[in-house]
Parts: C-alpha cells; structure tokens; sequence
C-alpha cells in the first residue's frame, strides 16, 4: 500500500495488467493524466465517498449473501493524479486501521494491498472509481494492487490466492460431471447448478414422503409404494404434467420479463439524469444486473451536464454534432463539463462500425 503525505495510491499510472488468475478483465489498462482528470471530476459531484471493502464482497454479496463492511471510505474530492497514479486521502475504520498497521513489536499487517474496481472503454481507459478492496492478493508487478476489472463476471467464490482452478481438479470436475474435456467455465457452472438444483428436488421429495434426510431414493420409493398401496390417490389435487410444466415456464418467462424491464426503466432513468455517464457504463450495469445497478444509481451524482445544455439543445457554435465520428449533443455536454477535448472524447468513445 503505497502512501504519500497523507493520500493513498488508487491506481496506478500508465499501463498495466492483471495476473492470470485474477478476476475477469485481464487488461492491458492504460491510466493517463487526461483519463485520471475525467476520474477526478466524476469522483468530485459524488454525494457519498467511495467505499473500501474486504476482498470485494461488494461484488460476491449478491452471490454469497454476505454482507460487506467497509474497511475505509476515500473522499472523492480528495483524488488527484500525480507522476505515478491515482491518489485519495483514505478514512480507515478502526479495525481496518488495526489490520493494516504493524504490531508494537514490528509484526506483519493483516493486510498489505488495495485493489480498484473501475469500469473501462474498448481502449482499456478506466473511465470511474467506483470502489476499492483491502486486499492480500496483489496483481500490479510493483505489488500496490490487485486490478479487479468492473467488467467482470463473477462465477466462482473466491476467497484467497489460489484463484486458478487446478488444473488436475478442473479435468476430474469435468469428468464427474460427464462433460466433455473442453467444457467452458459457463457449461460446467450449468451443470453444477443442474446437480443442486436435482438435489434439492431429491430433498423435497424426501420431505413430502415423510422419508428421512438421509433415505436413499430406493428407501423413498418403496414408502410412496407404501403410501398408494393403503391409500388411493386423490386426483383432484394434481395436475397433468404438461401443464404445470407450462405454468412454470410461464412464471419463469414472467419473472425474467419484469426484471429486465425494471433494469432497463432504471438505466434509462440513469442515463436521463447524468448518474449514469454514457451507454458503455449502462452495458456494463445491464450485466451485473439489477443489484449492481441499484447500488450505482444510490451513489452516483445527477450530472446536469447530461440532462441539457446550455444552448437549449443546439449545438454549441462551431461544434459538429451528426455525421460519422462527430460529436452528438449529449457528448458535446459531457465533454463542456468534464473539461475533454472533442478529439480526446472520441479518441476514447470511437464510433461503432455500423
């Protein structure tokens, strides 16, 4: 952890990478001056300050359902850019204070790094500091951080420096599983959660036969022998299978319907006013899914810049506007209140190929 006078390295200057094993994202990012102003001038209309966690369980909460402390809050309109990166004064929390100091008698610190997660455009320009983990698993080759991309995708619990999957368990996994050898991360995460899901039917079954925890499927069926042998079933209270398989597509089709439309109504409301500053942010937030979403919208400051301008919706004078690789009016506004060039604007945004 690198400190200077009373403010923290963020995040290192130039280009660098993460390791391989890290979290998804792996670079190469390139931290300039111009980027680290952009940074700066977002962070400075922030109305919270920018949270510290442990080892990212902002990013795993939702799929642990563990909380996440903060071991430290950064006051957004305390970053500046200096020769080697991005700098911030850092308020520790008492017990992180404890962790990251040495004992009386020079005893190592709990925890040694900080690692930023930010989300970036097609260059690797980092484009916002959103928040940053206390963290023992360095990825920068200077040691000062672990680069854990906003990018990402998270599908396997972390929680140490073996990130990697081993190899030779990764081949036994895969086998188990009755895959084929070049399986994905994403075909074996199916499955794995097919098994679960097939146990906790197994589980139900169990429960509405009155059969034990640990009764094997063989013990089951002979009790739901048992049960129709003494007592005839009652076929009013079931429904053919096609059915309630039908129902049950319907209702899954329902749920995914209303969360994408209440994501999309919440991107929308972002981009309108100016919490969300431009559609590669929105893309990223669609895939981290609602929870993210909300948890970026609950922080992010509205940027009238990106409501209106001052010209009443023209054109300033002089300003290209329509056209290939010209600026509309929404990113002429970002770039009158970021303090960006057009050129560089566009430099880091292109235009898709259509």
């Amino acid at each position: 952890m690198q400190i200077t006078d009373d403010k923290t390295r963020l995040m290192p200057a130039g280009t660098f990478h993460a390791p391989r094993g890290a979290a998804e994202g792996t670079g190469p990012w390139h931290l300039t001056a111009e980027a680290a102003q952009a940074i700066i001038q977002l962070a400075a209309a922030r109305s919270t300050d920018i949270a510290i966690d442990y080892e990212h369980q902002i990013l795993y909460s939702e799929k642990n359902g563990q909380p996440a402390p903060a071991s430290g809050w950064v006051d957004p309109r305390s970053l500046e850019f200096r020769e080697d990166g991005l700098y911030g004064t850092v308020a520790w929390t008492a017990k992180a204070r404890a962790a990251i100091e040495e004992g009386p008698n020079g005893e190592p610190p709990e925890y040694r790094y900080l690692s930023p997660v930010f989300p970036y455009d097609a260059n690797g320009v980092p484009l916002d500091l959103l928040h940053i983990a206390l963290t023992n698993t360095p990825a920068i080759d200077e040691g000062a951080a672990q680069l854990a991309a906003a990018r990402m995708a998270i599908t396997h619990d972390v929680k140490d420096d073996a990130q990697e999957i081993d190899t030779v368990k990764r081949e036994q996994l895969i086998q188990t599983l009755g895959l084929a050898a070049e399986a994905t991360d994403e075909q074996i995460d199916t499955a794995i959660a097919a098994l679960k899901a097939a146990k906790a039917d197994a589980d139900a079954f169990r429960v509405a036969l009155g059969a034990k925890d640990d009764a094997k499927p063989s013990e089951a069926v002979a009790a739901l022998k048992a049960s129709s042998a003494t007592a005839p079933a009652d076929m009013s209270q079931y429904v053919p299978k096609d059915v309630y398989e039908e129902t049950t597509q319907q209702l899954a089709a329902l749920k995914a319907g209303s969360e994408t439309a209440e994501l999309d109504a919440l991107i929308k409301e972002g981009l309108d006013d100016g919490r969300i500053p431009g559609q590669k942010t929105a893309d990223w937030l669609r895939k981290q899914g609602i929870a993210a979403c909300k948890a970026h919208l609950d922080g992010a400051p509205s940027i009238a810049a990106l409501k209106t301008t001052q010209t009443q919706g023209k054109p300033p004078e002089g300003a290209e506007v329509k056209g290939d690789g010209k600026l509309t009016e929404t990113e002429i506004a970002v770039c009158s209140s970021m303090g960006i060039s057009h050129e560089a604007y566009r430099k880091a945004n292109p235009v898709p190929a259509e």
